[in-house]
């Protein structure tokens, strides 16, 4: 967990697989942050993925992201997003897959903290 995090209300964090929270990163209420699956043939098995989300990225209300992805720096995902690939730095995303809408084409702009 990085510095000056930001999580609200009713967020979950299924870990099994590791998660990594960067520096000033906004975690908005009911985001799930969800690591672990289960193998397709054998439902017994946990298959675990590691999240990571970087400096400064954004996730809005209601957001899940699946395991094995990476949220990039800057990054701003949109409310109730579903996450299923890794998102670019300095990118919105969002729906369901999330996918890209457009660019942060200033981040240095972007006020931290």
């Amino acid at each position: 967990m990085g510095k000056n995090v930001s999580i609200g209300f009713n967020v979950t964090m299924m870990s099994a697989g590791k998660i990594t929270i960067e520096d000033n990163v906004k975690l908005a209420a009911n985001v799930q942050l969800l690591t672990n699956n289960h193998d397709y043939y054998n439902r017994e098995i946990l298959v675990c993925k590691p999240i990571v989300i970087k400096n400064n990225a954004w996730l809005g209300a209601g957001v899940t992201v699946l395991p094995g992805v990476i949220i990039g720096e800057n990054a701003v995902v949109g409310a109730g997003a579903v996450v299923t690939r890794d998102v670019a730095a300095n990118t919105v995303v969002a729906g369901i897959p999330a996918h890209k809408l457009s660019e942060i084409t200033h981040p240095e702009r972007i006020i931290q903290g």
